[in-house]
């Protein structure tokens, strides 16, 4: 089993400057190899790239450019040309598949934010001594960085990443580890319905309040923004101090806001984890659900459209995306499975218009947005808490039709 741990860096100021320059100068390999697939394919022999051929030029490259290219490890080279490798393999999966995918496209720099060690020893080494309350990770051309390890690391260290958030450095490591040790069973079920309104509402008729973190913050948010947006847009090198500043206050609020949704995700599905054997959810497809609507032509006037409730769905996608259900939903099958917990996704259609007594469908039982009154036999419930019985209900007909 693999699992990742996050730690924050202690950089000096010129191991903070050498790690800036490390995450420029891998950028600008990813673009010279993103642009020597595009000339090739555009070349009238339409030559394909792939990453064995640019793995190959590196010795070239290094040499070339021992200053800016030399310094660093060759083997994180290697996985900054293999993440260019895997963004072209699943472009290309997509255009097989009848998507319409982006084509991977040039980074800035300050868009390029992490450089990957593929191996513990090759270019990086993870020194955490037992006795020594200091932990320090090594990185070719920047040197024993302090790292703050907050908990112990369980396993044997397999990659390292260092990875650039705001004004503030953090290394990633994966472990590969033993099966852990499961959890006692409690014999408990569940199912879960996500909402805005709330959180989370489990079949027993608990709700888990919604927080609204980027809400909360988004006065704070806009005056930060404001006050950024009356700087012109410059090269970071080319900022003046109070546009470093503004930068730093924006990125900082942002990250406060996804650190709160984070924490609020880990503490919730570890209550769920701890306390059932069996959770069932909604296979939701959030990205088709904050999608904006399709523009309405005017058939009357041409070059004119109708109200499509873009303002109110724009409202709908911000609330949803600031639940961050995606997120939480990820972190819930991890612990589970780390837990030994199982958790199944059904088909969310009907959950919240179906009678969990009658097993009646109407759009007519749901008559607002928390009342659920069933007009076959009169059964009502707060709406999230038939869903989420619904819900468990779909679970557990799906576990026991595919028992494992």
């Amino acid at each position: 089993m693999i699992r990742a741990y996050k730690f924050l860096m202690r950089p000096t100021v010129r191991q903070a400057q050498a790690l800036g320059e490390m995450l420029r100068d891998h950028c600008s390999l990813y673009n010279g190899a993103l642009q020597e697939r595009r000339d090739a394919w555009r070349h009238p022999s339409k030559t394909s790239v792939k990453y064995g051929m640019q793995s190959a030029q590196l010795k070239e490259i290094r040499a070339f450019d021992p200053e800016r290219q030399s310094r660093w490890s060759f083997s994180s080279q290697q996985a900054t040309l293999r993440r260019l490798d895997k963004a072209f393999a699943a472009f290309f999966r997509r255009v097989k598949s009848g998507d319409t995918p982006g084509y991977p496209r040039f980074r800035g720099v300050n868009w390029f934010d992490t450089v990957e060690f593929p191996k513990d020893g090759d270019g990086c080494r993870w020194d955490s001594t037992p006795h020594d309350p200091v932990t320090r990770v090594r990185l070719q051309g920047v040197g024993h960085v302090k790292v703050n390890q907050h908990r112990a690391v369980a396993g044997k260290v397999k990659t390292i990443s260092v990875r650039r958030e705001g004004c503030k450095w953090f290394v990633v490591l994966t472990a590969e580890q033993a099966q852990p040790q499961m959890l006692p069973a409690t014999g408990s079920v569940v199912g879960i319905d996500l909402g805005i309104a709330n959180f989370l509402a489990d079949s027993g008729g608990g709700f888990v309040p919604n927080p609204r973190h980027g809400r909360k913050a988004a006065a704070k948010l806009e005056a930060a923004q404001q006050a950024l947006s009356r700087f012109p847009r410059v090269r970071r090198d080319k900022r003046t101090g109070n546009h470093q500043r503004a930068v730093e206050k924006v990125a900082e609020l942002y990250g406060k806001v996804r650190r709160q949704r984070l924490d609020h995700a880990h503490k919730t599905a570890l209550g769920l984890v701890r306390e059932h054997d069996f959770i069932a959810h909604e296979d939701l497809k959030i990205r088709n659900m904050s999608k904006a609507p399709a523009p309405k032509p005017n058939p009357d006037q041409p070059g004119a459209f109708l109200s499509n409730g873009a303002a109110a769905k724009a409202g709908l996608n911000k609330s949803i995306s600031d639940a961050g259900w995606g997120v939480f939903l990820t972190i819930l099958h991890a612990k589970a499975e780390s837990a030994g917990r199982e958790v199944i996704a059904v088909d969310p259609r009907n959950t919240s218009r179906e009678c969990p007594e009658c097993g009646h469908v109407s759009a007519e039982n749901r008559p607002a947005q928390e009342k659920f009154h069933c007009v076959s036999c009169g059964h009502s419930a707060h709406a999230d808490t038939v869903g989420a019985l619904n819900v468990l209900r779909a679970g557990l007909v799906r576990r026991d039709a595919n028992p494992s």
